[in-house]
C-alpha cells in the first residue's frame, strides 16, 4: 500500500493553498521519501524547496515524526506576520518590551523546545531578522526582546521556501551565510506534474475524503477523466487537485466522474517535450535569459529603458516595475502563484506589488497564512507539550 501523509486533523482546517495529502506512488516520490527518512534521524537543519501546494509542511511533519524527538512540532509562516510583529513572535518578549507588551511571552523557538520548529516562507524574512536567526543557529540560544538572559534551545529547525534562494542571495535579499546554515540537508519537492504517478492515487484519496463529507457514494473516475487529470499541468499542485475532485463529486452523475465534471482552469496544460524547458506563457520564439539570443534581448531592453531616460520619463523605476508586474500578472491570467514563480519572487512580495499598483484589494488577506482561523499573535496548535533539553540544536 502506498504511504500517505496527511495532517493530524483536517476537519477544522480553513481553506488554504497548502497540500493536505501526499502520496509516494511515483518513482520520484518514492525516492524522495527514502531521502527524507534518511535525513530525519540525523537532526540536521533541513531546507525544503518546492512550489506552493506541493506538500512542504507535510514533509516537515514527517521529518519530525521520524526523528524521534519528543517535543512538539510548531509551524510558523514567516510571511503571515508583519515586520514589527514577527520579531517578538519568533524570539519572545518581556513585559514592557514594546507598546502593548503587558506581560512576558515566550516565542516560537521556546514553544518548540525539545521538538521541531518549521519556518515556512523563510525567504520573506527581512535582512535584520536573518541576522538574528543566524545568531540563534550559531549560539543555540535565544534572547527575548527586552531581556538580557539567553534561553538555551534544543530545537530541530526545518525551513521551507517556494522562491529560488540562489537568486535571492545574488540579489542581496538573502544572506549567503544563513542559506548555507539552513541547507545542511536540502529536500527538493517536485511539482505535481513532474510526479504523474501520484495524481490518480491522490485523486482517489480525495474522492474518499469528500464522498464522506458530502455523504455521497464513492464515485469512480472514467478512463477519459483519468487521462484528463494526467494531461493537465497542475499549476496549483495538490491543493488544486483537491479542489477539482471536490467539485467533480458535487456535479458528477451516476457515480462516475467524466472529463466535463473536472473544473480544470486552463491556466496551464502540459507542454510538448521540446517546449518543456520554456517558462509558461512565454512564446517559444521569445529569446530567454541564458539562450543564444539572450544578449540581443537584453540589449533591446536596455535600449527601451535608455529611450525612457532620454524622454525624461517621470518615476522611471516605478513605471518599469509596474509594467513588469502587470505584464506577468496578465500573462499568467491573474494567477498569483504562477506570477510569483515566473518573476522569481515570493507570493507575499508579489501581493505587496499587486496592492501597490491597484491590482489587488488592500483588504485581501493571504489565503495561505498560518495559523488557520487564528489572529496573528495567537499560539499555533502544537502536537505535544515541550520536552526536555538534552540534545543541542545542530548546525
Amino acid at each position: 500500500m502506498d504511504k500517505l501523509l496527511t495532517f493530524p486533523d483536517t476537519s477544522g482546517m480553513a481553506l488554504s493553498i497548502r497540500a493536505k495529502a501526499l502520496m509516494f506512488h511515483d518513482p520520484r516520490s518514492a525516492e524522495l521519501l527514502e531521502q527524507v527518512e534518511r535525513i530525519a534521524p540525523t537532526e540536521a537543519t533541513t531546507l525544503i524547496i518546492g512550489e506552493t501546494g506541493t506538500g512542504k509542511e507535510l514533509i516537515a511533519r514527517h521529518i519530525h515524526n521520524v526523528s524521534g524527538r519528543r517535543g512538539p512540532f510548531v509551524a510558523v509562516n514567516c510571511g503571515a506576520f508583519s515586520e514589527t510583529l514577527i520579531d517578538a513572535e519568533l524570539f519572545g518578549h518581556e513585559a514592557g518590551a514594546f507598546t502593548g507588551a503587558t506581560q512576558a511571552r515566550s516565542g516560537w523557538f521556546e514553544a518548540a523546545n525539545g521538538g521541531t520548529l518549521f519556518l515556512d516562507e523563510i525567504g520573506d524574512l527581512s535582512m535584520a531578522l536573518q541576522v538574528k536567526l543566524l545568531r540563534v543557529l550559531q549560539e543555540r540560544q535565544v534572547v527575548r526582546l527586552g531581556a538580557r538572559t539567553p534561553v538555551p534551545l534544543n530545537v530541530r529547525l526545518v525551513a521551507a521556501t517556494n522562491v529560488d534562494l540562489h537568486k535571492a542571495v545574488a540579489a542581496d535579499r538573502f544572506r549567503s551565510d544563513l542559506y548555507y546554515r539552513l541547507s545542511v540537508a536540502t529536500v527538493h519537492l517536485d511539482p505535481l506534474h513532474q510526479r504523474p504517478g501520484d495524481i490518480i492515487p491522490l485523486a482517489r484519496h480525495f474522492i474518499g475524503v469528500y464522498s464522506e463529507k458530502i455523504k455521497a457514494p464513492e464515485a469512480t473516475l472514467s478512463p477519459a477523466a483519468r487521462l484528463a487529470l494526467l494531461e493537465y499541468d497542475w499549476p496549483g499542485n495538490i491543493r488544486e487537485l483537491e479542489n477539482v475532485i471536490h467539485f467533480a463529486l458535487i456535479v458528477c452523475r451516476d457515480g462516475v466522474i467524466q472529463p466535463d465534471d473536472l473544473k480544470l482552469s486552463g491556466i496551464s496544460r502540459r507542454r510538448p517535450r521540446d517546449e518543456a524547458a520554456v517558462p509558461l506563457h512565454v512564446p517559444v520564439h521569445t529569446p530567454l535569459p541564458g539562450s543564444a539570443s539572450s544578449a540581443g534581448f537584453r540589449q533591446r531592453l536596455s535600449a527601451l529603458i535608455n529611450g525612457m531616460i532620454e524622454a525624461d520619463q517621470p518615476e522611471l523605476f516605478d513605471s518599469v516595475e509596474e509594467i513588469v508586474v502587470r505584464t506577468a500578472f496578465d500573462a499568467c491570467h491573474r494567477n498569483q502563484v504562477q506570477t510569483a514563480r515566473v518573476l522569481g519572487i515570493s507570493r507575499n512580495i508579489l501581493r505587496t506589488h499587486l496592492k501597490r499598483f491597484g491590482l489587488l484589494s488592500h483588504s485581501g488577506r493571504s489565503d495561505d497564512a498560518y495559523p488557520d482561523n487564528e489572529p496573528a499573535g495567537q499560539p499555533l496548535p502544537v502536537d505535544a507539550q515541550p520536552g526536555g533539553r538534552g540534545a543541542e540544536l545542530l548546525q
